[in-house]
């Protein structure tokens, strides 16, 4: 992907950051506190980004719709339709008539300026201002070739988002999935990317060879994936920027491929061997493994914490399907999960404050979140089949798969990929060209 040159933004001096959220006391300046549900999204203003030739008028369009678009679907903002705008683009340049977006109720009020330099290349300028307060927030400047518009619109969006929330940003972030089309009977699985709002998709294997469970790794730069030769699960790492791929290794006995360490210096795996599942890592550079769990029953689904101290795993040692945590090095073994029904593909935050899981019980499956000691227990989303949560890498907002039953004529069956906050409230399907499930959101990209 080509590349961003930035510049440093010029920051607003006063941002205020507590326990990893924003707050201010009563008539100061603008935020959002994106800690409890909000009920009322942010009125935010995004006019088009100002361009003195047809070229750059079109990026300016492109650049704003994307911002807005971003902010709208993470639930905690509110673009106002354009066509309330009493100000125009091209005014704004001399100067913010703050009475004009008042009148409309905006709070928030981005403004842009798109530039052609010499060498062709796209820079954009942007301020984000407090309306009421009648204040500049912050304000940003990037460089980018005339292709990367998009990008930069995401980053722009994230600049905003933490700005007013306190939060880093998930916009400009990407998610890799398996893609399936064809009978159910004889179903063609491929490896997908996507940019997180669904744009930029594309195949990364063509569907000869069945792939399963991608993960990302800390870098966004690589991927590992399963796939079967001959009936035996083959591990592989992809490159996303060259397209090759690398054997890691066989592995009978695996169902899951493996996750990366926070470092990225290893990953983990459950394998079955002589009958018994256990957790096993491996280090990337020796190609040693090392088994984490010795135990008579299936013990699968590894996750680690993002320092890579602690490891979260579900297992049946206990009679029923439930989630525990121990060290890295498989030493002080936890149950954490006493709820009712089984628990399944838990996931540990980016924050580490939270473990996202997959929950069956009775004929409803969840997507819920718990504390690492096991308290706090939520459930976010419910439905025939949900299931293998991935986390945005601010740790706010979870992606999983939903399967649709099929009615009795065979109908009506379909797999959807769909994000939604840690309030519950705030449910939205990611649109893809086929139908989609196992989906892993990266780290930021840049």
């Amino acid at each position: 992907m080509t590349a961003i040159n930035r510049l440093r933004p010029l920051l607003f001096a006063a941002v205020m950051l507590l326990a990893g959220m924003a707050s201010a006391p009563a008539g100061a300046e603008l935020v959002i506190d994106i800690t409890h549900g909000n009920a009322k999204p942010l009125p935010i203003a995004i006019p088009e980004f100002y361009g003195a030739q047809p070229q750059e008028s079109q990026a300016g369009r492109d650049i704003a719709r994307v911002i807005s678009a971003d902010l709208e679907r993470s639930g905690l903002f509110q673009p106002i339709d354009s066509r309330a705008f009493i100000q125009t683009t091209a005014s704004l340049q001399a100067s913010v008539r703050f009475p004009d977006w008042k009148q409309i109720n905006a709070e928030a009020l981005v403004q842009g300026r798109v530039e052609t330099s010499p060498d062709g290349r796209i820079h954009v300028e942007y301020r984000l201002w407090d309306v009421f307060a009648e204040s500049e927030m912050t304000r940003g400047a990037y460089s980018v070739a005339p292709n990367g518009w998009r990008r930069l619109a995401h980053i722009i969006a994230d600049d905003i988002y933490k700005r007013l929330t306190g939060e880093d940003g998930y916009f400009d972030t990407q998610i890799v999935y398996i893609a399936e089309d064809g009978p159910k009977n004889n179903r063609r699985k491929r490896l997908a990317i996507m940019d997180q709002d669904g744009e930029n998709h594309r195949f990364l294997t063509n569907g000869a060879d069945l792939v399963l469970t991608p993960r990302f790794s800390p870098t966004a730069r690589e991927i590992t994936y399963m796939s079967y030769y001959k009936g035996t699960p083959r591990v592989y790492i992809f490159s996303i920027d060259t397209a090759r791929r690398e054997l890691l290794g066989d592995f009978p006995g695996m169902t899951f491929a493996p996750r990366f360490s926070p470092d990225g210096n290893k990953v983990i795996f459950s394998m079955s061997v002589d009958g018994n599942s256990n957790i096993y890592e491996m280090n990337l550079m020796t190609r040693q493994k090392r088994r984490l769990t010795d135990s008579t029953a299936i013990d699968t689904s590894p996750s680690y914490s993002p320092d890579g101290s602690k490891i979260v795993f579900n297992s049946d040692r206990g009679g029923s399907q439930q989630l525990y945590v121990m060290n890295s090095d498989g030493s002080n073994v936890q149950r954490i999960s006493f709820g009712d029904g089984k628990y399944a593909t838990p996931v540990w935050s980016p924050r580490g404050d939270l473990i996202a899981f997959t929950k069956m019980k009775g004929n409803e499956f969840y997507i819920g979140v718990m504390h690492p000691d096991g308290s706090g227990e939520r459930l976010l989303a419910s439905g025939f089949l949900v299931e293998g949560p991935t986390w945005a890498p601010n740790g706010r907002v979870l992606a999983f798969w939903r399967e649709t039953p099929s009615d009795a004529r065979g109908r009506g069956n379909s797999s959807r990929l769909y994000t939604i906050d840690l309030t519950g409230t705030n449910e939205r399907q990611v649109i893809t060209p086929v139908d989609g499930s196992d989906p892993a959101w990266s780290p930021l990209v840049r």
